[in-house]
């Protein structure tokens, strides 16, 4: 598939704000707008946004308008999710892929907004920023601007306060980077958003999933083939990720899995208090050796 070509995203720019899982309260959308409007940039706010129905922000009609709305609109130059939460895999499939390709734009959010970013790579080819949501701009606001706007790799240091520090094989890897939330990840294997993980760099992170549950995930994305031929791991933040039901932890879960290939763990990506924005479909390179991770712009 040819890659279509985003352009950078500059000051001066309309960003829409969209909510396309979770439901999210009227401030935090206030305060997102005060940050990205900050960064010098437009923005508006999804007509269905600050909704609330079931566990999502709006009817699966409604989430998916807005979101499609932003996609065929060729003034807007970026969508930024308002939250995660639950619901894109309910509207996945219904996204106007054929818009994504004739006007691409990137996508940035993390957590159920996985689901998007896989699908918008596996039907258009199109990278996305994994960072904070709108919502959670305050987790890391400067990283996110640099993310969508700056156009320098970043690079990412393990961190030893991040408990997935320990995780290590070391080695070099060189690829694309793709992935995001495990949980999302191995609830879209089986569909047809399926990436191809030959020579590919695999990012991975989580919240609030006990480490059976940890187990269960990597086992079902070994099973459909999404382990085979990866060049490297890189691991995020498993936050909160504890249960004292059983002696394991999340840590020794991943590293009985990933073997074999370089391994980084430790990298403030995912649900911690300090979120590091990095491209997804983008070249990166991981020296588990040295501790780092250096992603290329989107």
């Amino acid at each position: 598939m040819e890659r279509p070509v985003m352009a950078r995203v500059r000051a001066g720019d309309l960003v829409a704000l969209v909510a396309p899982s979770g439901a999210i309260g009227a401030d935090e959308v206030a305060a997102a707008v005060r940050v990205v409007e900050g960064w010098g940039l437009k923005t508006r706010v999804g007509r269905h946004a600050r909704g609330r129905h079931s566990f999502h922000s709006g009817t699966d009609a409604e989430r998916l308008a807005d979101l499609n709305d932003a996609l065929r609109d060729p003034d807007v130059r970026a969508i930024l999710c308002l939250r995660g939460g639950y619901g894109l895999q309910r509207i996945v499939d219904d996204v106007d892929f054929r818009a994504a390709r004739a006007d691409p734009k990137p996508v940035m959010g993390y957590s159920d907004i996985t689901a998007l970013h896989l699908a918008l790579w596996c039907e258009a080819g199109l990278p996305a920023v994994h960072g904070p949501t709108a919502g959670h701009l305050s987790r890391g606001a400067d990283g996110a601007r640099r993310a969508l706007m700056g156009g320098e790799p970043i690079v990412v240091a393990a961190d030893p306060a991040e408990g997935t520090f320990p995780v290590r094989v070391n080695g070099v890897a060189e690829g694309v980077l793709l992935g995001g939330n495990l949980t999302i990840l191995a609830a879209t294997a089986g569909t047809r958003h399926r990436i191809d993980p030959r020579g590919t760099i695999l990012l991975i992170e989580d919240v609030n999933e006990a480490p059976y549950r940890i187990d269960r995930s990597l086992v079902q994305l070994r099973r459909a083939g999404w382990l085979d031929g990866l060049a490297g791991v890189a691991i995020g933040q498993f936050t909160r990720c504890v249960d004292g039901t059983y002696p394991r932890t999340a840590e020794e879960v991943l590293a009985e899995h990933l073997t074999g290939i370089p391994v980084l763990g430790g990298l403030p990506i995912g649900h911690g208090e300090r979120q590091t924005a990095v491209g997804l479909g983008v070249r990166a390179v991981l020296d588990a050796d040295r501790g780092t991770l250096i992603v290329q712009p989107i």
